[in-house]
């Protein structure tokens, strides 16, 4: 028995060392850090609760959170309304099954500095060429990242293409999960294809549309590599969310007793996010 503990605990030994090291020292780090203010080269000097007063009145903090609010609007409901659709034609289908999956699948592992490069061209203005189609058909060009109004939700357009496809695979799973004789006792019963959908798989995939959910509101609020390369938070800050600004303060200006305030701030408006939804969601 002690030899088996001594054998558990050397192999666990790895995983604590790295727990301690880039998750526990870091959050008590960041939780000292907001009393103090630190440029990351001088020695951290406390001030208190400066960096709070700070937050509570910075307007910019509060216009990043609507920023991030409003990405999540859009996608959100457009990433799990896509990817239903999606899952629900795959799991009708046999042949090549697999392949659809893998190429549904294949943006979400490829780079998202390289994906938002490739969407800057597809959004660019003048030579885009989604522009380009419009002006085709004789439509006029939109402004798709310089306009404030539609710089965040072309954000989201290109959020929701390369996510989308790790949630088709997660609803997939959770439809293959429902057992046929369900469907096929609707079949008998006259049951429409519409209400097959709204009574049996909408309700058994309850568990599955928690987890979708839950990871898409991390995920929205994660938002950081889109808007730094594509727009670097403007124009006129329409694009700026909060993990970009809180990046701006820490690494831009030097203010990283202030970045740890904002972070944690932000930690907690995350945590109630998802503590709400959970409740919602598993209420129903």
């Amino acid at each position: 028995m002690k030899r088996t503990g001594k054998i558990g605990l050397a192999l666990s030994t790895p995983y604590i060392l790295y727990a301690l090291t880039f998750v526990v020292f870091p959050l008590f780090f960041s939780v000292y850090l907001i009393f103090h203010r630190w440029d990351g080269m001088s020695t951290p000097t406390w001030i208190g609760l400066k960096n709070v007063a700070r937050l509570v009145n910075d307007e910019l903090f509060y216009q990043s959170i609507l920023n991030t609010l409003l990405f999540l609007v859009i996608n959100i409901p457009l990433q799990i309304f896509l990817a239903l659709i999606f899952a629900v034609g795959l799991n009708s289908i046999k042949f090549l099954r697999g392949f659809f999956r893998a190429v549904y699948f294949m943006p979400v592992v490829v780079s998202g500095v390289v994906v938002t490069i490739v969407w800057l061209q597809l959004y660019s203005y003048d030579n885009g060429i989604l522009n380009n189609l419009l002006t085709m058909v004789g439509l006029p060009r939109v402004a798709w990242l310089v306009s404030p109004s539609m710089a965040m939700p072309s954000i989201a357009l290109m959020a929701t293409w390369k996510n989308v496809g790790l949630y088709t695979v997660l609803f997939l799973a959770g439809l293959q999960g429902i057992p046929a004789e369900f469907y096929e006792a609707a079949t008998i019963d006259g049951a429409s294809f519409a209400r097959k959908f709204l009574r049996i798989t909408v309700p058994l995939l309850g568990p599955t549309m928690t987890l979708v959910v839950i990871l898409s509101t991390i995920n929205g609020f994660s938002l950081f590599v889109e808007p730094f390369v594509m727009t670097g938070g403007g124009p006129l800050n329409a694009t700026l969310s909060s993990v970009l600004y809180i990046y701006n303060q820490a690494f831009s200006f030097g203010h990283l007793g202030y970045a740890s305030a904002l972070g944690f701030v932000f930690a907690v408006i995350i945590l109630l996010a998802v503590l709400v939804q959970r409740r919602v969601l598993e209420t129903e």
